[in-house]
């Protein structure tokens, strides 16, 4: 046996077992902190939808503000025109100037529609707003809600966590940087996170395919870190069975 790939092995099991525990820890807050990013994401997009609106509600009244003065400068072209008209006895000129008085009032009465749809359409923005500020705050709460479950959960577990992320960090250094990078890679890649695992029933703990006497007798052996030829994780031992004793009276 070889003393330092049997420590190596010690140690990555150890590591494994470690981060079994601070998966369940993992499992308990369960998705509450994908929910709370996603309630966090979405109040975002109903500040933003607040503030487009806003935009906008100033983009309508700066045109309502501009048919005003559509408006404003027709009254004051009417009155000049039904001044001018007062005083023309050519029919050919009066008739124009009334063609114009006309064509104000046409403008004015554009201008006024214009001016009552702008109005009713920030009605509708504003109650875009409220319904959305309404939203916000129900969001609000669900975000605080989600929070304290989390906030506690992660009380709870706050020392173990931290017993387990010291226990890490010191099996970290112990072992070669490849030989823990590999470990977490592997680690990463599989869907249950067991990277190191020991044959059970002449079968790998982790893909359940059979390993071969012979490998078993390598694995016994400890003197090279083997890995399963299947799914590539890392066979720490052998989990022998009890051998029962009888006793004979």
């Amino acid at each position: 046996m070889d003393k330092d790939v049997n420590e190596k092995l010690n140690l990555l099991a150890k590591l494994q077992d470690i981060d079994c525990e601070m998966d369940a820890i993992e499992r308990l807050k369960g998705e509450l902190p994908e929910e709370l990013e996603d309630l966090q994401d979405r109040l975002i997009g109903y500040n933003t939808r607040i503030e487009r609106i806003d935009e906008d509600i100033k983009e309508i009244k700066n045109e309502i503000s501009t048919y005003k003065v559509i408006i404003d400068e027709a009254k004051e072209l009417t009155k000049k025109y039904t001044d001018q008209r007062k005083g023309i006895r050519n029919n050919r000129e009066f008739d124009a100037l009334t063609k114009e008085i006309d064509l104000q009032d046409i403008e004015i009465k554009l201008s006024e529609k214009k001016i009552k749809e702008n109005k009713n359409l920030i009605k509708e923005k504003e109650a875009a707003i409220k319904e959305t500020n309404t939203l916000i705050k129900n969001q609000k709460a669900d975000i605080d809600l989600k929070k304290k479950e989390l906030n506690e959960i992660i009380k709870e577990n706050e020392k173990q966590e931290k017993k387990y992320t010291d226990s890490r960090e010191k099996i970290a250094k112990k072992l070669d940087k490849q030989l823990f990078e590999s470990y977490t890679n592997l680690r990463n890649n599989l869907r249950n996170k067991l990277a190191v695992i020991v044959v059970h029933r002449e079968a790998c703990g982790g893909c359940f395919n059979l390993v071969t006497p012979q490998r078993q007798v390598d694995i016994r052996a400890r003197n090279k870190i083997m890995v399963c030829e299947h799914c590539g994780r890392i066979i720490a031992g052998i989990d022998e069975p009890e051998i029962e004793v009888k006793t004979t009276k």
